[in-house]
């Protein structure tokens, strides 16, 4: 798979993500031979939150042989130093590392968020864990595009990963502002929601429970334009829906979607798919 320069941080990371969700309440050993499969087709990029249920629990054991091969991001939803500083140390502990590649502060996404700039917010004990080494580069994730371009003008982040996805883009110009940003600074760009369509309609099934937004499973020609579309918008890397499936079908697909960028004829078709406007995404 290919490799790409991830903003300032000196990481050659792969085109697809590996988001730890995607092991959530599997069994060690299935857990495991997704992480194998992962790696086997070059993914490097691992990415896990305390808040994906058992995800950190499962991840540990199934990534440790290739620890020293791969780069490792975790996340805090903690806003005060106290809270970060706990939440990390619990994540160092269940994942068996001394250290993260990438430490992020998680789901930016409301304005009482931006209190992690706050004194003794999240941000000082991210600083002196980075100063101690238990993080190499501090980064944010976040579904607001007004506070996240607000957080970046409050820090040098390494890394955002912010919500790239064609339904957005193409019918509300989500996610440019941000990617003009982190074009300017060198910002490393991770964009999820790659291969979702809308939300989940009440008492629809839910037959990927674990996606919080209903991913696109019954047509591969959408899936494609959906991938392509984000790999469009100067995306360093694509962050699958947290499911198995999606993730084979991003890594099996990537490299063709890198040789056949987006067309206007894919475009075309991408707008004839966008949902109704009741059905956007994402909150």
């Amino acid at each position: 798979m290919q490799k790409t320069m991830f903003g300032k941080t000196g990481m050659g990371i792969s085109r697809v993500v590996f988001g730890g969700i995607i092991v959530m309440d599997e069994t060690p050993k299935d857990a495991a031979d997704q992480v194998s499969f992962a790696v086997d087709h070059g993914v490097n990029y691992f990415d896990v939150a305390p808040t994906y249920g058992n995800a950190e629990e499962r991840l540990n054991p199934a990534l440790k042989p290739y620890r020293d091969k791969v780069f490792l991001a975790c996340k805090t939803t903690e806003r005060t130093a106290h809270g970060a500083r706990t939440e990390l140390h619990a994540s160092l502990k269940k994942l068996n590392t001394d250290y993260f590649d990438v430490y992020q502060l998680h789901a930016l996404s409301k304005p009482e968020d931006l209190s992690v700039f706050d004194e003794n917010g999240a941000m000082q004990a991210l600083i002196e864990a980075k100063k101690e080494g238990l993080i190499r580069h501090i980064s944010i994730t976040s579904h607001n595009e007004e506070i996240a371009l607000k957080a970046m003008t409050e820090y040098d982040f390494a890394s955002v990963m912010f919500p790239i996805n064609w339904a957005l883009g193409l019918s509300k110009n989500v996610g440019k502002k941000v990617e003009d940003h982190c074009m300017q600074n060198q910002t490393g760009f991770l964009g999820m929601k790659t291969l979702i369509h809308r939300n989940w309609h009440e008492n629809e099934e839910r037959i990927y429970p674990k996606s919080w937004c209903k991913p696109i499973f019954d047509n591969d020609k959408l899936a494609t334009a959906a991938l392509k579309y984000t790999l469009s918008r100067q995306t360093d890397s694509v962050v699958p829906p947290g499911n198995f499936t999606h993730f084979k079908f991003t890594v099996s697909h990537i490299d063709d979607c890198i040789k056949n960028p987006l067309t206007e004829e894919d475009t075309t078709y991408l707008k004839t798919m966008l949902p109704d406007e009741s059905d956007h995404i994402f909150s």
